[in-house]
């Protein structure tokens, strides 16, 4: 879709406001071109002497209501204007976060989180001023432009009319030739505007790590270096915005010059009254609007048509995953099996500064060949090196990607069956790194049950073993965490993340190394509250994803990854007795924590 699609079909679904404004635009118009007529009329019934005492009161009177006329009617145009063009600037924002809420992590490793960002503020308003106040300044400065050259040449002198025009083609190459300038230059500014948000984003999601190595100076050097090229290309779009004026100047001097000579020697040769050329340079002087109407209306053109460039593709973007399921999960779900499933992460594009000839690096394999059933109310343990597919599998089940080879089915329905809302509504997942918004403790931990009593909501934290933590902040439980929950420790970060999703009514747990942060003895609470937890919600699944053994020995079921392969598969028991890599894992944990304990 382009720029003119896109607003040609806001126009259409909003044509009333459109239409409003259009006609309080024509009647501004026919009023302004009418004014000097009206002027130069009193002007030679003044010469002649007509016009005396209460007639010329009336017709001046009639000048004072028509600039009256003018103003109401130009605060009206706008309000029904700008009321209906920040209408687009709104739908495009759902629009754009409504799409990238759909998006997968595919789509966000290819793109900057500053660029996005971008997208959402000054691409969006650029688009909006080319749908609103382009739009109406093109149709108001044409109409005038049409009205004031018709009364030029028809209603005054039409040799003084055309004499008039002959500067405005050479402003017409001239705006043609600018106008492509500010296309590249906005393009530019853009572009760089996004590069120093990023850089801004990343700054202060970081600021604690650049505090810690010494790096705020030299990242305050980059962010000067990238605002001076943002300013700089910002700096360049206006310079040849700024080319408008000068053209329009040149062009309107010129005409002027013409008209005041030729009329001059109409008037000298009677052919023309003092009034008309009055008239005449009065409308040579509302010419001026127009002409930088279409200046600006080119500007702004230019600046929406660099921003869709940029934002049309993402809102365009194919999804990284379809949701064309219509099924919805029953209650309970019913059991989890993978059935050889296989997984591979897209090629890695060559890194900047390799060169185009870099050939991609190769898929890599995250899982092969891996099945396992969980049976409702069952505890499934996930344990492996590093790397081994553990956090790929659960990404799986929360359908980030799709297997590559395989089948995974829930209740005897293939995920993709099931509406991808109501499939990630039925699983409650704690990553690695939980993300905490900017509200209060209670807020983040009732996120997934916005209408949970305060009591329900000490008692999830409870089970997380984060009550007493909470308690000890400023303000309890309404103490605002920060952006990414900033002002809490990493374990209470955890633990606070572990609460909402045990607060959620989500009978598929997941807990993604959802531990690590936390000291051994507050990890064995939390897993004597999540095994209450179970006896009271028996149709729960939990899956546990954890390197520590600890987490996963009373586990139904426990499977070791290597490589992306099941290596050993059985219960903490069993495992153990075949000796292998969870046997010997366990009895190294078990030799540094007794050596901790020493």
């Amino acid at each position: 879709m382009t720029l003119t699609q896109l607003i040609a079909g806001f126009v259409r679904r909003h044509w009333p406001a459109y239409l409003a404004s259009a006609l309080m635009l024509a009647g501004i118009a026919v009023l302004t071109v009418w004014i000097p007529r009206q002027v130069g009329a009193v002007v030679d019934g003044l010469v002649a002497g007509r016009l005396q005492g209460q007639d010329l009161l009336g017709e001046l009177g009639l000048l004072v209501g028509a600039g009256a006329a003018i103003y109401l009617m130009r605060v009206g145009w706008r309000i029904a204007l700008f009321g209906a063009a920040y209408k687009l600037g709104r739908q495009l924002r759902i629009q754009l976060y409504e799409r990238l809420s759909l998006q997968g992590p595919g789509f966000f490793q290819a793109k900057r989180t500053g660029d996005l960002m971008a997208l959402a503020t000054n691409d969006v308003d650029a688009v909006e001023l080319a749908a609103g106040e382009a739009l109406l300044a093109a149709f108001d400065g044409s109409l005038t432009l049409l009205l004031v050259l018709s009364m030029m040449t028809l209603g005054v002198d039409w040799r003084l009319g055309l004499a008039a025009l002959l500067p405005f083609p050479l402003m017409a190459l001239a705006f043609w030739f600018i106008s492509e300038r500010v296309h590249q230059a906005w393009k530019s500014s853009l572009d760089r505007f996004s590069l120093m948000n990023q850089h801004v984003q990343e700054g202060l999601a970081g600021v604690r790590t650049l505090r810690a190595l010494g790096l705020l100076p030299r990242s305050s050097a980059q962010l000067a270096r990238l605002a001076d090229s943002a300013g700089e290309a910002s700096y360049q779009a206006q310079r040849w915005e700024a080319a408008y004026e000068p053209a329009v100047g040149m062009s309107l001097t010129a005409a002027m010059t013409i008209a005041l000579g030729l009329g001059g020697w109409l008037v000298a040769s009677e052919e023309l009254s003092i009034g008309q050329l009055t008239s005449f340079t009065m409308y040579l002087g509302q010419l001026i609007w127009p002409m930088f109407a279409a200046g600006w209306v080119l500007s702004l053109l230019e600046r929406g048509r660099a921003a869709w460039g940029r934002l049309g593709p993402v809102l365009a973007a194919p999804l990284t995953l379809e949701d064309a399921g219509r099924a919805e999960l029953p209650q309970p779900p019913g059991a989890l099996v993978l059935d050889e499933v296989g997984f591979s992460y897209p090629p890695t594009a060559p890194a900047e500064g390799e060169g185009e000839s870099t050939p991609a690096k190769p898929a890599r394999a995250a899982l092969a060949g891996v099945s396992l059933s969980l049976a409702p109310g069952q505890t499934l343990g996930l344990v492996g090196p590093t790397g081994a597919g553990k956090s790929s599998l659960l990404r799986l089940l929360l359908r980030q990607h799709e297997p590559d080879a395989g089948r995974i089915s829930l209740g005897g329905r293939v995920l993709p069956e099931y509406r991808l809302g109501a499939l990630r509504a039925a699983i409650a997942w704690v990553p690695q790194e939980p993300f905490l918004f900017s509200a209060s403790v209670a807020e983040n931990i009732a996120l997934a049950r916005p209408e949970a009593t305060r009591e329900q909501i000490e008692q999830a934290a409870r089970l997380a073993a984060v009550h007493e933590d909470i308690l000890r902040l400023p303000q309890g439980y309404e103490t605002v965490v920060g952006e990414r929950g900033v002002t809490l420790s990493g374990g209470q970060r955890q633990r606070v993340a572990i609460a909402r999703a045990l607060l959620s009514e989500a009978p598929i747990l997941l807990l993604d190394d959802a531990l690590s942060a936390v000291d051994t003895g507050t990890e064995t609470q939390i897993l004597a509250h999540l095994r209450a937890l179970r006896r009271e919600r028996p149709e729960r699944c939990v899956i546990i994803v954890s390197h520590r053994l600890s987490a996963v020995m009373e586990a139904d079921q426990i499977l070791v990854l290597r490589q992306g392969h099941v290596a050993e598969r059985g219960t903490h028991e069993s495992l153990l007795a075949a000796a292998g890599w969870y046997a010997t894992q366990w009895r190294y944990q078990q030799l540094e924590a007794s050596l901790d304990a020493a």
